[in-house]
């Protein structure tokens, strides 16, 4: 296995950082759709063209999103992620999102409350389109040691962008005139198109991921691929030991007779299947979905004015952000499983807290206690960041075998949507009937979750991909140079930027590992 060598000022390390912060732009969307429609829900123009909208229909609203992700994530995800490409997928995610954002933008008339269903499960599809080939293409590219790191750099961008939402609902508070009661709510969700735009013109300008390449049979742009990604902290033998090891996963992969189904059949593929799938069940039962989108009303049941319910949510999103650089930094130190139970437990008494206390002092009569809540709401955020928010992707996009990796986390993310939709029912619901105690069910969702993860789900750190499969119990992808030609022929010349890289043509310059070595010596320091 390759050893790679980060340099803060290496050219691959700027690279890497620079197109996964670029990818997280996708999540960036996904965040502000997620964090605009809790002043959405709560603007008076909003209410006035859907009809004043109750608990349940508000609660409908929300869930709907999540039936489109879950049609997405089984349907559509994996077989664009597999044909296209993971960054061409998101291209298509991205345009798919778009329309459903100016559907919901422009509803209007009688057809108004289906205009913004038809736009949420619409946005939806594009979401698990997004949400899992940009967190695929980010472990594809990154080195095995560090590969946590940048895919939790899409979890910056999905926090970042919630955090922006929050606070463009807040600015249209003071946007309080005739106009602004008609057009603010559908200005706030129309901004989404601005990163969008800028995303889909970047897109095609970079390289497709590598193991994909191989999968597809572009090994020469594959090649160049990886060059790209590891010049300036990879020798050129390591790059070839690296190539080498996704030829051999992917040739065993094939050799196995193995399809998508196998997820299901195969002892090892199933045992990855079911703990993403319940890991993404988990993080979205934990109450994630409700503070996403009720944040502003749980806020003005303890007392906060409307304005300052949202000023408070947008300090907690942006608050987010910090908490996601951090885990960025510590995951691949303290491993996905620590993260994991401590934010698990940190977010159960965080739940403790804000459901006892109300039921302490009902009807906001002691302030101190309402100010406490509010400070564990944060509290809360800060464990769903340091664990479930960016963990349960990590985890999801790094132990597949790379010609199923689109299809496992796709079915695996199905479970996160399966959750939000019930959690998007429980929350309101629960609030309006037994009050602050519906936070003592989520109180036992994080406590459960914690000996879950602990006792079932085995650390994966610093692991490459193609080593996974000795993990979960599977056949180790070694000895297959039988399948692979042994004089397997690469050439290495000096990288350009990346340009469109949807065919593996170009001049074959192709030399032996010796020639290699002796060649590239002087353009990459080891």
């Amino acid at each position: 296995m390759p050893i790679g060598r980060i340099s803060n000022l290496s050219k691959a390390s700027w690279r890497l950082h620079y197109f996964c912060l670029f990818l997280a732009l996708g999540s960036f969307v996904w965040g502000y759709n997620v964090g605009v429609l809790a002043s959405v829900l709560v603007h008076p123009g909003f209410k006035e063209t859907l009809g004043s909208p109750d608990a349940s229909v508000n609660g409908l609203i929300t869930g709907v999103y999540y039936i489109g992700t879950w049609l997405s994530y089984i349907f559509l995800a994996h077989p664009a992620a597999d044909r296209l490409g993971r960054r061409y997928a998101a291209l298509v995610g991205m345009l798919v999102m778009s329309v459903g954002q100016g559907l919901q933008a422009g509803a209007i008339g009688p057809g108004a409350l289906a205009m913004v269903m038809s736009g949420r499960i619409i946005a939806g599809m594009g979401t698990g389109i997004v949400s899992t080939s940009v967190p695929l293409y980010q472990s594809e590219v990154a080195p095995p040691k560090h590969r946590g790191r940048f895919v939790v750099m899409n979890h910056i961008g999905f926090v970042a962008g919630l955090a922006t939402g929050f606070w463009v609902g807040y600015a249209m508070t003071f946007w309080n005139n005739a106009r602004g009661q008609l057009v603010g709510w559908r200005f706030s969700l129309g901004l989404s198109l601005i990163p969008a735009i800028l995303f889909l013109a970047g897109i095609p300008f970079m390289y497709d991921s590598p193991r994909w390449l191989v999968e597809h049979g572009h090994n020469e742009v594959a090649m160049k691929t990886l060059q790209y990604y590891r010049d300036g902290y990879y020798s050129p033998e390591e790059v070839l030991t690296e190539l080498d090891e996704i030829e051999r996963s992917v040739a065993s992969f094939k050799a196995s007779g193995l399809t998508w189904i196998s997820l299901f059949t195969d002892a090892s593929l199933f045992a990855r299947l079911w703990r993403s799938a319940l890991l993404q069940f988990m993080g979205q039962m934990c109450g994630a979905t409700a503070m996403k989108y009720y944040l502003p009303t749980l806020l003005k049941a303890l007392g906060l004015s409307p304005r300052l319910a949202l000023l408070a949510g947008g300090i907690e999103s942006t608050l987010k952000i910090g908490c996601t650089l951090v885990d960025m930094l510590i995951i691949d130190k303290v491993g996905r499983r620590i993260t994991l139970t401590a934010g698990a437990a940190v977010m159960a008494v965080a739940m403790l807290i804000n459901g006892a206390l109300p039921q302490i002092y009902p009807g906001n009569t002691n302030r101190v206690a309402d100010f406490v809540c509010v400070v564990f709401v944060f509290i809360y955020s800060f464990g769903y960041s340091m664990g479930f928010g960016s963990a349960a992707w990590v985890y999801g996009s790094e132990i597949f075998p790379t010609a199923i990796r689109a299809r496992g986390l796709s079915f695996a993310a199905s479970g996160g949507a399966v959750a939000s939709v019930a959690v998007s029912h429980i929350w309101p619901v629960g609030i309006a009937t037994i009050g602050s105690k519906i936070y003592f069910f989520f109180m036992a969702v994080n406590l459960v979750c914690v000996p879950i993860i602990w006792l079932l789900y085995p650390e994966t750190k610093g692991r490459s991909l193609e080593d996974m499969d000795v993990l979960f119990g599977g056949s180790p992808t070694v000895s297959m140079e039988n399948l692979l030609d042994s004089d397997s022929e690469r050439y290495i010349d000096p990288v350009p930027p990346p340009k469109s890289t949807s065919s593996s043509g170009g001049a074959n310059h192709r030399r032996d590992s010796d020639e290699i070595s002796t060649a590239a010596a002087g353009q990459h320091s080891p």
